[in-house]
C-alpha cells in the first residue's frame, strides 16, 4: 500500500489517515507532498491518477483500489483487519466512538478555520470567537463522557487506542499550540496522545520539516 500525505506540520487530514494506517498494522508506503508547492499544483491539475481524490490529501493506494478521504481510508483499513481493531467492542462505546468520529469528520468549523494546526507553533493570548469557544465546550463534553463512560480500561477516550483516538489527535494538537485551557481530565488525555509512539514520530517529523506555507502561521482573530 501507499499513503499519500501532506505536509505534517499542518495536514490534520493527513494525521488521521496516517493514524489509522499505523492502527490497521499493515505495512504502508508514505509519500509526502508539499500540500501548497507547486509540483502537487500541477499534479492536480493533470488527469491521470491522482485524479480521483481531487488532488486532496490523504490518498491510500492499495493495488488498484484508490481511497480518499481520511474516514474512507480508515474504514476500509477495517474491513481488511477487523473492525475491532479500531472500533470498541461494546455496542453502547462503538455506537458513540462512531457519532464522535462522525461529528469530527462534519463539525467544528470555527474552531478549525481560527486555530489551524500547526505543530510547530505556540500561540499565547489567542482571542477566540463565541463559535470557537462552543466548538471547544462540544469536544470537552464528548471528551469527559466518554472517559466517564467508556474509558476505565486505558488513558484513551475509549480506554484503548481507537478511530476516536484517531480523529480527535488533530485537536489535542490544536489545544497545544493555542494553549487552550482544559480540565484536567483532559490534560491526561492530551497527555497520553501527545506522548503515544506514532504521535511523537508524527511531531519529530513535522518540527524537522522545512516548508513553510504562511496562511497557517498566522492564527486568525477573533
Amino acid at each position: 500500500m501507499k499513503l499519500i500525505i501532506g505536509n505534517k506540520n499542518y495536514s490534520s487530514w493527513s494525521l488521521r489517515g496516517w493514524l489509522a494506517a499505523k492502527q490497521s498494522g499493515l505495512h504502508f508506503e508514505e509519500l509526502t507532498v508539499h500540500i501548497d508547492g507547486d509540483d502537487w499544483q500541477a499534479l492536480r491539475r493533470n488527469d491521470g491518477e491522482f485524479q480521483p481524490s481531487a488532488g486532496k490529501v490523504p490518498v491510500l493506494w492499495d493495488g488498484d483500489v484508490v481511497v480518499w478521504d481520511s474516514l474512507a481510508i480508515l474504514e476500509y483499513l477495517a474491513d481488511k483487519v477487523g473492525r475491532d481493531r479500531f472500533w470498541p467492542k461494546e455496542d453502547a462505546a462503538r455506537g458513540m466512538a462512531r457519532a464522535m468520529v462522525a461529528e469530527m469528520h462534519s463539525s467544528y468549523l470555527a474552531f478549525r478555520r481560527q486555530c489551524p494546526m500547526n505543530i510547530r507553533k505556540r500561540v499565547d493570548g489567542h482571542e477566540l470567537t463565541d463559535e470557537t469557544r462552543q466548538d471547544i465546550v462540544r469536544i470537552l463534553g464528548l471528551w469527559a463522557e466518554a472517559r466517564a463512560r467508556f474509558g476505565k480500561g486505558g488513558p484513551f477516550l475509549f480506554g484503548t487506542f481507537s478511530a476516536a483516538d484517531i480523529f480527535y489527535a488533530p485537536i489535542v494538537s490544536r489545544f497545544v499550540t493555542y494553549g487552550i485551557g482544559v480540565p484536567g481530565f483532559a490534560q491526561a488525555y492530551m497527555q497520553a496522545v501527545w506522548e503515544h509512539d506514532w504521535m511523537q514520530s508524527w511531531i519529530s517529523a513535522a518540527e524537522d520539516e522545512r516548508w513553510v506555507i504562511e496562511q497557517f502561521e498566522v492564527a486568525q482573530p477573533a
